[in-house]
């Protein structure tokens, strides 16, 4: 019941993810199509952005170097952190709706995608004992002629970095990402966001076509009410496919 599920949502919102298309990025496709063969990111293996090939230097742990941007300037990263950081590099370079989230200046970047707090509670607790050298990972590197990132202060721990999860999501990656009020209508880099994404574009559209801020306010309260109802449903199909296949 639960594939059932999951393939028909697949298939519905197969039309969405083409209005958006991709991000302009130097890895990212003009639009998503499957890629079966990904070795990381196969959240997004059906509607992908990025090539599977891409995915080869995301599979290796540790992670070095992405691109030419090196994630172990301040040691290696745990894998606990390390694993996070994937899910991130996943969404920008692979996901098919981060272009709903796109930049308004620049089209190879996303802004103000909605986080769950408990995913950035999360990743805060995963990475709090490990270290970097900038707080902004977007902005604050030193970069040599070849476009390669250096420290340009002293490492310190991420716990001392960012005060907390909050602080790091809408931080560590500029105005990328910010935490959702809502504890549905965001996203967990998992798939649950299958259920989320639904509620999201239908809210996005709502609100763009609303002029009354208290009609927005009641759209925002259903489409609130309707994501947690469907929530609900797929952890309880999910729960009943892990039983069955134990």
């Amino acid at each position: 019941m639960l594939r059932f599920a999951v393939t028909l949502f697949a298939v519905i919102m197969s039309s969405t993810c083409q209005k958006f298309g991709c991000l302009e990025g130097s890895t990212h496709k003009l639009k998503p199509s499957p890629e079966p063969n990904m070795r990381e990111c196969t959240l997004y293996s059906k509607s992908s952005c990025c090539y599977a090939d891409f995915t080869v230097q995301l599979a290796r742990s540790p992670v070095i170097k992405i691109s030419n941007s090196y994630w172990n300037r301040c040691g290696q990263l745990s894998k606990p952190c390390e694993d996070f950081m994937k899910k991130i590099e996943c969404f920008y370079r692979c996901s098919p709706y981060a272009a709903r989230w796109i930049h308004p200046s620049y089209a190879a970047a996303i802004r103000s995608v909605p986080l769950c707090q408990n995913f950035c509670d999360d990743w805060y607790e995963a990475c709090k004992d490990d270290s970097t050298c900038v707080r902004n990972w977007l902005t604050d590197w030193e970069r040599d002629r070849s476009g390669e990132n250096h420290c340009n202060s002293k490492c310190i721990l991420y716990s001392e970095m960012y005060t907390n999860g909050t602080d790091m999501c809408q931080s560590m990656w500029g105005k990328s990402f910010k935490v959702s009020k809502s504890s549905c209508l965001c996203l967990q880099m998992n798939k649950k966001d299958m259920v989320a994404i639904k509620y999201l574009l239908s809210k996005s559209s709502e609100e763009s076509s609303s002029s009354s801020s208290s009609s927005s306010s009641s759209s925002s309260s259903s489409e609130e009410r309707a994501c947690r109802k469907k929530l609900l449903k797929f952890e309880k199909l999910k729960g009943e496919e892990e039983e069955h296949t134990r």
